[in-house]
């Protein structure tokens, strides 16, 4: 059996986390940000499909496994300076745009905002999806501060924001559609 070491390293305990290339930064640098965004959206989802079993698709279950796999990818490519973004391509937006069309097509058209809420699973992929923004939103930090990562991972992020919101809306259709936002005018009518 082969025995682990241990987790802690206190290499961070100064403030000051390692990049790929083994180079050292402050945990504030907003590449620290956007790839740790980029986990925890990677958590979000993870939390979103413990709850989905039973509720969609091994073919939705597995585009949700693999977006992890990618998530992992973007976090090692925002983690490595001067990759220019070895392992995100374009090609993986588009499979997400057909992911969307696809799932979006047997929706009813929108005719208010959505709150997120509903099921369990649609709540949590809600919740993902914010946490996605807000990965989105750190990645072009990053680019704006002149750090070399890829633009492609902003707008993977972007596209997988509206994804997990397409899926939120499919995980409510069993459970009575989408929870619509209802103004305050109209609440106190």
């Amino acid at each position: 059996m082969v025995r682990l070491t241990k987790i802690y390293t206190k290499t961070g305990d100064e403030g000051f986390t390692a990049l790929g290339d083994n180079s050292r930064v402050s945990k504030t640098e907003p590449r620290i940000e956007a790839y740790a965004d980029v986990d925890e959206a990677n958590s979000a989802i993870g939390v979103a499909v413990s709850l989905a079993h039973g509720e969609f698709s091994e073919e939705i279950l597995g585009l949700l496994a693999r977006i992890q796999n990618d998530l992992f990818d973007i976090g090692a490519d925002l983690a490595t300076p001067g990759t220019g973004g070895l392992r995100v391509s374009s090609e993986w937006v588009t499979d997400l745009e057909v992911a969307i069309d696809k799932y979006n097509e047997s929706l009813p058209s929108l005719d208010s905002f959505i709150i997120p809420g509903g099921s369990g699973l649609a709540a949590g992929l809600h919740l993902a999806r914010t946490v996605v923004r807000r990965a989105e939103r750190a990645v072009w930090l990053a680019l704006e501060a002149g750090i070399d990562v890829s633009a492609v991972c902003a707008v993977y992020l972007n596209r997988l924001s509206d994804l997990l919101f397409v899926l939120a809306r499919v995980a409510n259709v069993p459970h009575g559609g989408d929870v619509n936002w209802v103004p305050a005018e109209s609440r106190n009518a």
